[in-house]
């Protein structure tokens, strides 16, 4: 038998385990030393987290809250050892990364010894430059997350929950790792300049890539934060339009290095001398900018602004620096140089982002290859060339120029004071003008017309022949190939069945997309809020006076009140967004449901899947919305705060604090009502499908095993993990499908009445049929 893995995979697996061992066992020798790395990080983080990093989690939280909702934020924990076996994985975590660099470190001679090494040599001050580069990128962007991203995000979504009655009680766990991953993905989002332009520079994604897919760019960059930030537009809106800019800017920046790797310092005035200037003036500048601004403010500046400044300016654009003379009077010298150093800051941005306009509307030197492979003068740029590359041009770009454009390149290379490429571009322009006169196409070769058009004819007709004999021979397959029978006759009714609906998509998403955002911005306006306040105002008031914490006797229920009841919290940060969008899409779904089982029901009919009269499902999902109406009305009003109230005084007289997470909470509520309202449209559905000739009660009745097996299958994936969550929900769902079977053969006699026989696409006794 032969191997499932091929000698070459097989010697790869072999290559890598020895050059793990190779690693470790040269590292062994330094193991102590990575060793105390590893606990250095470790127990470093471990005690950083217990002394101020929890603190300062906190307080950047609650930076921008009002005073109400930062008082209503909590960070709390569920079981004894939460904090301190997160501060170990934490600190674990931190150790191993710490470790890594120092491994490799430890093990460089035995890889350079299995070969491993840099493909080109790279000096170790330029590693160190690259290294220390990604540090400040990473630091950067961490900044911006701490400084202007998190206080403004948890006061939006702190706010969400609060006015939606619900205590924004966030657990440590669900905390830290919130932040940690923003933290992480703002961390490796700045690595965005670096990222381009050192695949610029390689060629491993051309400039051009990058320029001409800036569209892709920015979706990917808004579809990467759609995942990585809240689900709402305004904390999307500040992660995405930071990245934009920085791709901007990257895009500059990967232009520079294309250009230094195309051509080389000695040639273009973009090599490192001038890289090492300009870093150097923009340095100097700043500086001056900070020393010049710390100087003002020293000499009684800011009442230099209040005075003759700033009552210059509109009103409505004059800054208010109370904030930042407050700083100097308490700091003195050091805060106004921080004053001033802010001040250069803002300044350094502006001057980075008008230089990178410059520098995107500028020319790119062409790609080696790229000047052979042109085929007009469009396609030069004749700027960015040297002497030496004239030569190169292919003959086609000269010979479709006119005299005119040969002469303005020639005058602008004058002006760029290189003579020797105008004399080459006019010199290879005139010689192969009088080789086009004298029938050379320039590569020696005499040009025929005729000979072509033949050769072109002859071609078309061998392309033609070629292409009806192939078609003529490929006809028995293909005729044997696409048979519904040899390709699978669901998967061909599947897609014919989609394909009628392609007309009817734009009604279908949009009653989707108009009740999902109508929903959505129904329950965030306030309607959770209200919602969930009139459902405890349903909850006896003696089981809501055992949960206050002063015994008070509640009258009428506001959403104010339930959050001082402290009844529901979120235990995640943007608990309380998910929860109202996936509650506004099941909402969209039951919407467009029937729409969609009505316009695709002529065509499955005509498939010969089904049969029965496509009217059914208008009437269908008016008792769909009736049937949710009723459970709703029944479920709010009787059955959930019946249920409530018994888990509420069953928890206080065991002397429990009762605290209800949202998810586990609404979920409930949601199945006491709209799943009510689901159980009575399972029997509605049986009803209205036998009388419809959709689907018969004996049908039914014959099948009712498969159902019930389907049942729970479906709630072993659908429902909350645990197995007492499936059985709550399968179980219900189960017995009134049995029900069901009961009722319709009452009401149908054993299934005589109403689902009597078809004929034709209408029914004969069916109820719609009278």
């Amino acid at each position: 038998m032969s191997s499932a893995v091929d000698e070459d995979t097989a010697r790869a697996i072999n290559s890598g385990r020895e050059t793990l061992g190779a690693m470790f066992s040269s590292a062994q020798t330094h193991l102590q030393k990575v060793f105390i790395v590893f606990v250095i990080g470790f127990m470093g983080t471990f005690w950083a987290l217990r002394a101020f990093i929890w603190d300062f989690l906190e307080a950047t939280a609650k930076a921008e809250m009002d005073q109400e909702v930062a008082l209503a934020t909590d960070i709390i924990t569920r079981t004894p050892f939460e904090v301190i076996l997160l501060q170990a994985k934490i600190g674990m975590l931190v150790g191993v990364l710490v470790a890594i660099p120092a491994l490799l470190y430890f093990s460089r001679d035995a890889l350079r010894e299995r070969g491993i090494e840099a493909a080109v040599p790279i000096s170790k001050r330029y590693v160190a430059g690259f290294v220390t580069i990604s540090f400040v990128l990473f630091w950067i962007g961490v900044t911006y997350a701490y400084w202007i991203f998190f206080p403004f995000a948890f006061d939006f979504l702190g706010a969400v929950a609060h006015d939606a009655g619900v205590n924004p009680s966030w657990g440590i766990t669900e905390f830290t790792e919130f932040i940690a991953l923003l933290t992480l993905s703002f961390g490796l989002a700045a690595q965005l300049p670096l990222f381009m332009s050192v695949l610029a520079y390689t060629e491993i994604v051309s400039y051009e890539t990058f320029r001409d897919k800036w569209r892709h760019a920015i979706v990917a960059i808004t579809v990467f934060g759609a995942f990585f930030s809240p689900p709402d537009p305004f904390t999307l809106i500040m992660w995405a339009l930071p990245l934009f800019a920085l791709y901007i800017f990257s895009l500059g920046l990967a232009k520079i290095v294309t250009n230094m790797r195309r051509r080389g310092a000695a040639e273009l005035d973009t090599g490192a001398g001038f890289v090492k200037r300009r870093i150097l003036q923009f340095v100097g500048v700043l500086a001056v900018v900070a020393i010049g601004v710390t100087a003002f403010l020293n000499q009684a500046g800011f009442e230099t602004l209040e005075e003759s400044v700033l009552p210059l300016l509109p009103s409505y654009i004059r800054p208010d620096t109370s904030g930042l003379e407050s700083i100097a009077l308490e700091h003195g010298l050091l805060g106004e140089a921080a004053i001033g150093s802010l001040a250069a800051l803002v300044v350094g941005f502006g001057l980075v982002l008008v230089y990178t306009l410059v520098v995107l509307q500028g020319p790119v030197y062409p790609r080696e290859g790229d000047i052979r492979n042109a085929e007009g003068p469009d396609d030069v740029d004749f700027d960015m060339l040297a002497a030496d590359d004239i030569e190169e041009i292919p003959a086609p770009v000269f010979l479709e120029m006119d005299e005119e454009t040969a002469l303005e390149h020639s005058r602008q290379a004058m002006y760029d004071d290189d003579r020797d490429k105008a004399e080459a571009i006019l010199d290879r322009f005139d010689t192969l003008e009088a080789q086009a006169a004298d029938g050379d196409d320039g590569d020696g070769n005499v040009a025929s017309s005729a000979g072509t058009a033949a050769a072109e004819t002859a071609d078309e007709e061998e392309g033609s022949l070629f292409s009806s004999t192939a078609a003529g021979m490929l006809d028995p397959f293909t005729e044997e190939e696409t048979t519904e029978d040899d390709i699978g006759g669901y998967a061909y009714d599947l897609a014919f069945i989609v394909d009628s609906l392609t007309s009817k998509t734009i009604y279908i998403v949009g009653v989707f997309m108009a009740v999902l955002g109508g929903s959505f911005i129904a329950l965030y306006q306030g309607g959770f809020g209200i919602i969930l306040a009139q459902f405890v105002d349903r909850v006896p008031p003696e089981v809501l006076d055992e949960v206050t914490e002063d015994g008070a006797t509640t009258e009428e229920v506001t959403t104010e009140l339930v959050g001082e009841l402290g009844l529901v919290i979120a235990l995640h940060p943007v608990e309380v967004l998910i929860f109202m969008v996936k509650v506004s899409t099941i909402l969209a779904f039951i919407a467009v449901l029937p729409l969609i089982m009505y316009w695709a029901w002529p065509a499955a009919r005509e498939r010969g899947l089904v049969r029965g009269d496509p009217r059914l499902f208008l009437v269908w999902g008016g008792a769909l919305f009736g049937g949710f109406g009723l459970g709703i009305f029944a479920g709010f009003y009787w059955i959930a705060p019946s249920v409530i109230s018994y888990l509420i005084t069953d928890a206080i007289s065991n002397q429990m604090e009762v605290t209800y997470r949202i998810n586990s909470f609404s979920w409930l509520v949601i199945y006491t009502t709209i799943g009510v309202g689901f159980l009575f449209n399972i029997i509605v559905t049986m009803f209205l499908f036998h009388a419809g000739g959709i689907v018969h009660y004996r049908t039914m009745l014959k099948g009712w095993r498969p159902v019930v097996v389907g049942i729970f299958v479906v709630a072993a994936f659908a429902s909350p993990k645990g197995i007492l969550t499936m059985l709550l929900l399968a179980i219900p769902i189960a017995l009134t499908y049995v029900l069901g079977l009961v009722i319709v053969h009452v009401l149908t006699l054993g299934g005589r009445l109403f689902g009597g026989k078809r004929r034709g696409p209408t029914l004969d006794t069916g109820l719609l049929g009278r």
